[in-house]
């Protein structure tokens, strides 16, 4: 059964490859769902698949790319919805 992760992340995290990172792991994983910046400088990962492959993914969130800094991770879990069909960096 499959679920979702919903995760803010904050620290240095944006303009150092950070939402690349996660769609490669995210993908590497075979995970859907998104990263994205948000305006207030912290990203949003939502992401869907197993449990164990979604808890592989946190840790990952946790380090963070090679330049950035993670300071907190604050995850939330839900039931998938089933709406992505692969993961994506958003630019929205």
């Amino acid at each position: 059964m499959n679920e979702r992760l919903e995760a803010t992340v904050s620290g240095r995290v944006q303009l150092v490859m950070y939402r690349d990172f996660v769609q490669r792991k995210a993908s590497g994983l075979k995970l859907t769902g998104f990263v994205k910046n948000i305006p207030d400088g912290t990203v949003r990962v939502v992401a869907e698949g197993s449990r164990e492959s979604l808890e592989r993914l946190l840790a990952r969130l946790h380090k963070g790319s090679l330049l950035s800094k993670v300071d907190t991770v604050s995850p939330s879990w839900h039931p998938a919805t089933g709406e992505f069909m692969k993961f994506v960096i958003a630019y929205e």
